[in-house]
């Protein structure tokens, strides 16, 4: 069916149990890896959802990922993130043929420690598939060296240092996967910049279009849904890119087109915020005050 509801797996000793692998040798934090997966379930579900978080690098494998509403097939090396809460499914038609390695952790083994928020500030873990993190090998084997800490530090004997030295970790992980997009959003400027041009044509578009009215100001979700990019990754790349956020960016443009309604039109400063989408004139001049320092009415007053 399907609106059939996604296979949730609450546990990570259950998720080994779905992919038929030995027991966790700790209840709360696990690495995998991926070539001991060797094929998906005879009745793999449509769609999975964890109850903990998932990192994830994969290479060469032979099936398809659909995350959100985005399909990638994995053709090199990636790292992708998923938080509990989020649905995927996998898709194959033969035998699985894949490397790399998973690290999956419960939100309990968080509770308590700085990193239980701090884990939730970071976007990507929101980034659709094909936003995926590229790696080069030096960084694929930095980010291993960690992982192979971390598994041997639940390997060894427990002790009451052990979570904390697992923690700190995790946490540099999650710290160098941020760097390293800072870096893909610089150096993919190819894919990376024409998002931006599509950006302002888009913005252009709309602000032209004169439905404003019935439509109302941009959405933030609506500007990456057309742009067919994540909200997260749409705003991560903006300001790495241009110091501006997504929402910025709407109101950038919407200041210009006002600027020009104001400078070679008769229209009063009620009217023309309503041809732009407010419901309230007031919040059009506070909004307007706000970026360019003057009020709609002294900007008017500059050009005569």
């Amino acid at each position: 069916m399907a609106n059939a509801k996604p296979h949730r797996i609450k546990t990570i000793s259950e998720f080994h149990q779905f992919r038929a692998l030995p027991k966790p040798e700790h209840p709360l934090v696990s690495v995998i890896n991926f070539e001991n997966i060797k094929n998906l379930r005879p009745d793999e579900p449509k769609s999975i959802m964890l109850d903990f978080y998932s990192i994830s690098l994969k290479r060469n494998i032979n099936a398809k990922m659909k995350y959100g509403q985005q399909q990638y097939d994995f053709n090199e090396g990636i790292m992708f993130f998923i938080s509990p809460g989020q649905v995927f499914s996998i898709e194959s038609n033969q035998e699985l043929k894949h490397s790399g390695w998973c690290l999956l952790i419960h939100p309990d083994f968080l509770w308590s420690t700085p990193l239980a928020q701090k884990i939730k500030q970071y976007e990507y873990f929101s980034y659709a598939v094909h936003e995926a993190l590229f790696l080069s090998d030096k960084e694929e084997t930095t980010l291993l060296n960690i992982l192979q800490n971390i598994e041997q530090e639940y390997r060894s004997n427990i002790d009451k240092f052990s979570q904390n030295v697992i923690i700190a970790q995790l946490d540099l992980l999650l710290t160098y996967a941020e760097r390293f997009y800072q870096r893909q959003f610089i150096t993919r400027k190819i894919t990376n910049h024409q998002i931006l041009d599509r950006l302002e044509l888009l913005l252009n578009n709309y602000f032209n279009n004169h439905d404003l009215v019935k439509k109302g100001l941009p959405t933030v979700t609506y500007v990456a849904e057309n742009l067919n990019v994540s909200p997260g990754y749409l705003s991560g790349l903006l300001k790495t890119l241009t110091g501006q956020s997504t929402q910025q960016h709407i109101h950038d443009n919407l200041i210009a087109k006002a600027k020009e309604k104001l400078s070679t039109t008769g229209l009063s400063v009620s009217e023309i915020a309503y041809e732009l989408g407010f419901e309230h004139p007031q919040s059009f001049s506070k909004l307007f005050k706000t970026k360019t320092k003057v009020s709609p009415l002294e900007f008017r007053q500059s050009f005569n």
